[in-house]
């Protein structure tokens, strides 16, 4: 009686969770929208992913397989469903995906009855996480993320020490997946690698973060670039920087490329993420800037500070103070659905519109680089303004 009067219980809750309705969060600063509720957390997972349900095997109906979070999803419109893979992060701290449906991009994302079978490499994977989704003209779709393995020249005292290198997947369906060799570059370490959508000279073009260790940046960082001649055995000979780490900015500790970028008539628009620290630790935000149609090492314009940051709850979890975002969809009507994680604990939606996002990268006033340069910014913007408004009603 007991079994079945929590079962009711546990089903009533998470009904509940997946259909509750999603509404703008406020007047937001005109470039996008925020929604009140996350659209995944690790109470949207499956209770038959989480629950023996067998009276008999687990009597007093308790967890078997702990979720701890559900964060950092690729994201793809395919047959008309918005779909997120997300990085779901057991109890035991091992990372996997799973792929998750929406009706409209906002509401009632439901996971698929099985989380994503990968295959592995010759050398297996402790931990995979945060795939990039490109559906790229060569007629695949793409994920490429983060696989992670223990450092070989680790002492054996030290636990933590890891590398962290590109792995590559390929796929039509989301089902069933092709697993291709590790990206090779020349860099220590890899994480943020993106495919770019299309061909570059015939080749096959990444975005790439460089990094001498497995957290710091080190002399590396900033956005790379660079070509491969196939993606079955993808080598990146030369890394090109297009966007680099600055000092006292909101990326001068590392950056690196959220999903791949959304082409428009005026350029590539790129969306990505900056890390500074503080006295609380590494805090994340997202950025955005735009490079050019032809060539994608030369970037057009850049805003100054960032696009969107931790709010509220938002700035809690378990590496709080985190936004990140490595998937968005471009819909046909050209609304822009932006999956963004925080605190490395939930996933959350905001939507905006490819000429809201034009707008905001290319009248945005640039990063000055010094106080001066911020206050010049804002007579000029004061000075404009006095000139459309009465003195009363800037009073």
């Amino acid at each position: 009686m007991e079994f079945e009067k929590r079962l009711y219980l546990l089903e009533e809750e998470h009904r509940e969770l997946v259909n509750k309705q999603n509404e703008i969060s406020s007047t937001g600063k005109g470039v996008f929208d925020r929604y009140k509720n996350p659209v995944l957390t690790a109470g949207h997972t499956p209770l038959f992913w989480r629950y023996d349900l067998n009276p008999e095997t687990n009597p007093y109906l308790a967890e078997r397989f702990g979720i701890n979070a559900v964060f950092n999803a690729g994201a793809i419109k395919l047959n008309g469903k918005y779909l997120m893979v997300a990085r779901v992060e057991g109890a035991d701290r091992k990372s996997f995906f799973a792929v998750a449906e929406s009706p409209d991009g906002i509401n009632n994302f439901t996971f698929w009855e099985y989380p994503v079978d990968m295959p592995e490499t010759n050398e297996p994977d402790t931990n995979v996480y945060d795939m990039r989704l490109t559906a790229h003209e060569d007629g695949w779709i793409y994920g490429l993320f983060c696989t992670e393995r223990r450092d070989p020249e680790a002492p054996a005292y030290d636990q933590s020490m890891a590398v962290a290198a590109c792995g590559i997947a390929r796929t039509k369906d989301l089902v069933k997946w092709e697993r291709l060799p590790d990206l090779i570059t020349n860099s220590p370490q890899q994480r943020n690698v993106v495919l770019h959508p299309e061909f570059v000279d015939g080749k096959y073009a990444l975005y790439t973060r460089p990094q001498d260790g497995f957290i710091s940046a080190g002399k590396g960082g900033g956005i790379g670039f660079g070509l491969a001649e196939t993606m079955e055995n993808a080598v990146v000979d030369h890394e090109t920087i297009i966007d680099n780490k600055n000092y006292h900015t909101v990326y001068e500790a590392k950056n690196g490329q959220g999903p791949m970028p959304i082409k428009t008539p005026k350029g590539w628009l790129h969306l990505a993420h900056g890390v500074r620290n503080t006295a609380a630790g590494l805090r994340y935000v997202l950025y955005m800037f735009m490079t050019d149609l032809h060539d994608l090492t030369k970037v057009l314009y850049k805003p100054a500070g960032y696009f969107l940051a931790p709010e509220g709850e938002e700035r809690i979890g378990d590496v709080s103070n985190v936004v990140f975002c490595n998937g968005w969809i471009r819909d046909d009507d050209d609304t822009v659905y932006i999956y963004y994680a925080s605190s490395d604990t939930r996933m959350h939606v905001a939507t905006s519109t490819v000429d809201k996002l034009l707008d905001y990268v290319m009248n945005t006033p640039p990063d000055g680089l010094r106080s001066a340069s911020s206050v010049n910014t804002l007579y000029r913007i004061i000075d404009r303004n006095k000139e459309l408004l009465s003195p009363k009603s800037l009073a």
